[in-house]
């Protein structure tokens, strides 16, 4: 699904230099490896402060607590997407609210968002899918109705820019209040262990989050707010800090092969591709549209239709090819967050995709032989 290996080779130089001095230095928390990534992020996505911290996980919980978020708060957020979006918001017993997600990007559906909102909502997790914004413009406007919190997970969008009705764009994860991010070594921009970061343009914000992530320390043995123990490492940082000039290309790779697999399967009546787009923004219905870059490919994901998906998969196993399926359960079904609260009425959409969705390789190493065998083996199975 990944090839990191091959991703490696044209920086091992230049990583492997990072790494020598970061051991020589033994500045190995908070050292300048951190700050220098700290500094360059903030400029690459124009925003006002990235805390970083220990994974994209504590990312969200940290973003939690330094909003003040109290214990029974509600807390909006999509059943499709991995279950580190809920965890977090159940871990500090604050109350999960799932909702239903759009049929065409797998991203939270507004329209569910405002008939999910009761007086105890205080926030909205907005989650940019598979690499695609959500529609921003929309949880924006209800958030400010509902004098909401809005916090972007964007784990898998690093790099992708939303573009508003009025033509304005700004980088995912940096339009709420405050977003989260993973550096997991699969990620779009990843590390080679455990990495995360936060992002505000809310300078009282930074300051809180800065210390929640450092035991809720500004000096040493001062302890101003709760915290908790979530610093990046300066050897992951090194690994970003070469990754980081080369992320649009990376990204751009992505969207070059998912042009190929879209030229593949536009006329396969079993698959729907994905939809490349931000709803209000484009007029363009099919195909990836030269000027909307609010998809970055974290992951490459169909949905096959008329009940075939397990047996692509099955067929693919067949053939040596990886594929993930995500999410094979929506989270209003797994046991740690049942809820009476849910009725299966709500989630057609989340419950069809469960049934559907399959993502193929995808990285920024796929080349044109790879992508038609790919391609051509999966619609042999067809026929």
């Amino acid at each position: 699904m990944v090839d990191l290996k091959s991703q490696y080779e044209p920086i091992k130089e230049q990583i492997n230099t990072a790494l020598a001095q970061v051991l020589e230095s033994f500045a190995f928390i908070n050292g300048p490896e951190v700050q220098n990534f700290q500094k360059e992020l903030e400029i690459y996505l124009d925003v006002k402060h990235v805390i970083p911290c220990g994974n994209g996980t504590d990312a969200l919980q940290i973003a939690m607590m330094g909003l003040g978020l109290k214990p029974g708060d509600e807390v909006i957020t999509a059943d499709f997407t991995f279950a580190a979006t809920v965890e977090v918001i159940a871990l500090l017993h604050l109350t999960p609210v799932l909702v239903d997600v759009e049929p065409g990007t797998f991203n939270i559906s507004p329209e569910a968002v405002r008939k999910a909102i009761t007086p105890k909502t205080k926030a909205i997790v907005p989650v940019h899918l598979f690499g695609h914004c959500a529609n921003m413009d929309e949880i924006l406007k209800i958030a400010e109705e509902f004098n909401l919190f809005v916090i972007e997970d964007n784990a898998q969008a690093i790099g992708a820019n939303y573009t508003f009705k009025n033509g304005t764009k700004k980088k995912a994860g940096t339009i709420g209040h405050v977003g989260a991010t993973s550096f997991f070594p699969s990620k779009n921009l990843g590390c080679y262990g455990d990495g995360g970061a936060l992002f505000t343009n809310d300078d009282t914000l930074a300051h809180t989050l800065r210390g929640i992530v450092n035991h809720g320390m500004y000096e040493r043995y001062h302890h101003d707010v709760v915290g908790v123990n979530s610093r990046l490492d300066s050897i992951q940082a090194a690994v970003l800090r070469a990754k980081l000039p080369r992320l649009d290309a990376y990204n751009k790779a992505r969207q070059q092969a998912a042009k190929k697999y879209m030229a593949a399967f536009r006329n396969c009546k079993h698959l729907i591709t994905p939809t490349t787009f931000t709803q209000g923004t484009c007029n363009k219905s099919n195909g990836i549209c030269e000027a909307c870059d609010c998809h970055v490919f974290h992951q490459y994901t169909l949905r096959v239709i008329n009940g075939k998906r397990d047996g692509l998969a099955k067929h693919l196993s067949e053939k040596g090819i990886p594929f993930g399926i995500y999410y094979p359960i929506p989270l209003h079904l797994q046991k740690a967050y049942l809820d009476v609260r849910y009725r299966e009425e709500d989630f057609p959409v989340t419950n069809q995709l469960a049934k559907e969705v399959i993502s193929l390789p995808m990285h920024t190493e796929l080349d044109e032989e790879q992508i038609d065998f790919i391609t051509n083996t999966i619609l042999a199975f067809f026929g």
